[in-house]
């Protein structure tokens, strides 16, 4: 990997000395997340259709490409300078409106959403030009990454100026620029694309702590969602106490699935690759609809605490079934990338969720959940079973 050329600028990470440790500041950082996490799950709660899902996904995009952007800029940049401690702050000032307009990023707020997303993404990649110069190997990159914010900047501001389904149409193209840019290296006329393996040398383990940060930040939203809900409740009835119980079994089976073998994998596999920036690249176009999958889920614990007896509609088997199913993928997606790993116990899972789809009908929502439940406990048994076998026959062989 060649990291010799990048540490010859004051505020880049000094590379080799160790492994790239996660700062105080970016942890007060993610703090911000946490609330726009909570802000996008109960904006799909109480916009619970297509429409919804379609709007919570475009802003949930958009709030996940902010932080990865900024994880990448501190992954190069040491947050301990107080000139990229300083950016951080800003960012996070931003950030925190535009995770207060959330709730009408589709109605009179759109113009603050989209507007300080621009700021965050042009301003931080702007900052860091300023800072580089001109000669140093990370400005052709940075140059290409400004040009498309600036590309992805006029379909967000041309956007917060349409109305219902333009709006949409066109924030979803920006998201799509901003998304897809990185998988062709940022290709711009006259400026051509950037090298993974040249331009991108990132450290893989502070990338993948940084992601792990960020899905402990979702399952404390599962959490969260389960446990506001029940103390809100007046009476507290036996379907809604279980109910509640259940989705934290959910919680924890989930976490296990992830942090159990996968996320630690997946630190190694960056370390170990020729090409880091490649396969961090895959890592967070992976992450952010894992993470995702968990705000759905997270919907669903609050939909089956609030209601535990009501009847399953098309709503609730989206967030209480569809929801863990895109999670199940998700994870096998990323176990493939980092250990080129097939999940069986994953498809299995899958197969009997889409299967549960059909009996849901004659199902009510505590049933229904502890259904879907009880498949992830069951991946959870089968994946302690399986690791142990693993060990015993690498102490055989």
């Amino acid at each position: 990997m060649a990291h010799s050329s990048h540490t010859s600028h004051s505020l880049l990470r000094k590379r080799g000395e160790g492994i790239a440790t996660v700062s105080f500041s970016e942890l007060l950082f993610d703090l911000i997340y946490v609330f726009a996490v909570t802000q996008l799950s109960h904006y799909f709660l109480h916009h619970l259709n297509w429409t919804g899902f379609l709007q919570s996904a475009v802003l949930w995009f958009a709030v996940w490409l902010g932080w990865q952007h900024t994880t990448w800029m501190t992954n190069w940049f040491d947050p301990n300078i107080r000139s990229i401690r300083g950016i951080l702050f800003v960012l996070m000032m931003i950030g925190l409106l535009v995770a207060a307009a959330i709730p009408g990023a589709f109605g009179e707020r759109g113009w603050i959403f989209a507007v300080c997303y621009v700021v965050i993404q042009v301003g931080r990649t702007a900052s860091i030009l300023f800072m580089l110069g001109r000669k140093h190997q990370l400005t052709p990159n940075y140059t290409r990454i400004f040009g498309w914010f600036v590309i992805s900047a006029v379909f967000w501001i041309i956007g917060a100026f349409q109305e219902g389904e333009m709006r949409l149409f066109l924030w979803a193209i920006a998201v799509l620029c901003d998304y897809t840019a990185p998988m062709f290296g940022f290709y711009l006329p006259f400026l051509g694309r950037s090298d993974s393996a040249k331009d991108w040398t990132i450290d893989g383990h502070h990338l993948a702590e940084r992601s792990q940060l960020f899905v402990i930040i979702a399952f404390g939203e599962t959490i969260l969602m389960s446990g506001a809900s029940l103390s809100e409740i007046e009476v507290w009835t036996a379907p809604v106490v279980l109910a509640a119980l259940i989705s934290f079994i959910s919680s924890l089976a989930m976490w296990w699935i992830y942090f159990d073998a996968s996320s630690e994998a997946g630190a190694e596999k960056i370390m170990e690759v020729d090409n880091p920036g490649l396969l961090g690249l895959k890592y967070h176009s992976i992450h952010v609809i894992l993470v995702g999958a968990l705000i759905l889920c997270a919907v669903g614990d609050e939909l089956v605490v609030n209601h535990p007896l009501e009847h399953m509609t098309a709503a609730a088997i989206f967030v209480v079934i569809v929801g863990p199913v895109i999670y199940l993928v998700a994870n096998m997606v990323y176990k493939w990338f980092t250990c080129r790993v097939v999940a069986k116990s994953h498809i299995i899972a899958i197969a009997a969720l889409l299967i549960l789809i059909f009996f849901s009908s004659h199902l009510n929502l505590i049933a229904a959940n502890t259904l879907s439940v009880s498949i992830f406990v069951f991946i959870s048994i089968y994946e302690v079973v399986d690791s142990k076998k693993k060990g015993r026959k690498k102490i055989r062989g």
